[in-house]
């Protein structure tokens, strides 16, 4: 076990930074792989069609309710994975420290890191670690790149959305942002709202053996459900008509939302999935993502349709209409 804090040492190649490679980051990470001490991880996958995807955590704050930026860098990554199709297999990760951090929460967060991985069954098999001077960074910034393999036939992309599609959503829309700013802004609600940061990948493999037919999978994070199904109509040419009394929103969270001002709408998510399926598969694919424990919550949210002017819009529960817009700039910074 190693006590302190970060400081320059750590960074610069030496005694210092074998330390702390050897009694952190090997402690929690050892596998076959990694544990051979070369620069890059090898592994062998003849034949598969493979799929890989970088992101960086830069959260604040480090620790929130439901999780922290160990576990998050994983789930992260391993999400973009999946909504390609893919089962990951592999980590990388790179950690960006300030002089100063405490030695014993860079060992918590590699911990949930390391726990997160092994839930999810997939190794981190190469990483590096730099250090920058006090107040250069913020504690601690984890970048992970993963690698996954996709099944021969799956092509899951925006490209295929049409109109007469039906538009999913895995469960409850903002816990991840609200637990974030409830933590970082030091707000006390009557229950408290935890993130839902969850690797998907289970519930995804499940979605495409049973429904063989979706068309794209999207986990809508920043800028939440209204950015990403934004995204995805200006990409596919389309429209897009949602209900509002079908988009589930705990209500912990819409009460939160509603005293913060905020919209659930645009509040980040981490372990949630938007679905587009024929509307014809739609029952079928609603019901195997509720018989998961990850997809209990799950709706169906609306349906695709011809627009030339690609909005999304959303049927009211005052029986008016009215646009989903993307955000002007971000209303929650430093959210993932």
């Amino acid at each position: 076990m190693i006590t302190g804090t970060v400081d320059m040492t750590h960074g610069g190649g030496g005694r210092a930074m074998a330390d702390v490679i050897r009694n952190v980051f090997q402690r929690h990470l050892t596998n076959p792989i990694l544990d051979r001490g070369d620069d890059a991880g090898l592994v062998s996958v003849p034949g598969q069609r493979l799929v890989m995807s970088t992101d960086g955590h830069v959260i604040s704050p480090l620790f929130f309710p439901g999780g922290d930026i160990g576990a998050l860098s994983v789930h992260g990554t391993i999400n973009d994975l999946a909504m390609m199709g893919a089962r990951p297999l592999y980590l990388t990760a790179g950690f960006i420290l300030e002089e100063g951090f405490p030695l014993d929460d860079l060992d918590l967060i590699v911990r949930s890191m390391a726990g997160a991985a092994n839930a999810a069954d997939v190794q981190v098999i190469s990483g590096d670690t730099k250090v920058v001077e006090r107040g250069k960074g913020d504690g601690v910034f984890i970048t992970t790149t993963g690698l996954g393999v996709v099944p021969d036939g799956l092509d899951l992309s925006a490209r295929h959305v049409r109109a007469g599609q039906a538009v999913l959503v895995s469960g409850t829309m903002g816990d991840h942002g609200v637990a974030v700013l409830s933590k970082r802004e030091n707000l006390e609600f009557e229950t408290e709202i935890l993130s839902d940061s969850a690797a998907l990948h289970g519930l995804v493999a499940d979605m495409v053996a049973a429904v063989p037919g979706i068309v794209m999978l999207r986990d809508p994070t920043r800028g939440g459900l209204a950015a990403t199904l934004n995204e995805i109509a200006t990409t596919a040419g389309v429209g897009m008509i949602l209900d509002e009394a079908q988009i589930p929103v705990a209500p912990d969270v819409a009460a939160a939302c509603e005293l913060l001002g905020l919209d659930p709408l645009n509040t980040a998510n981490e372990g949630k999935l938007i679905a587009i399926c024929p509307a014809g598969d739609a029952e079928a694919l609603l019901a195997t993502m509720r018989a998961h424990p990850l997809g209990r919550d799950a709706s169906i949210i609306g349906e695709v349709i011809e627009d030339s002017a690609h909005l999304v819009q959303m049927r009211t529960a005052f029986g008016g209409t009215r646009i989903v817009d993307w955000l002007a700039g971000e209303q929650l910074p430093r959210i993932c």
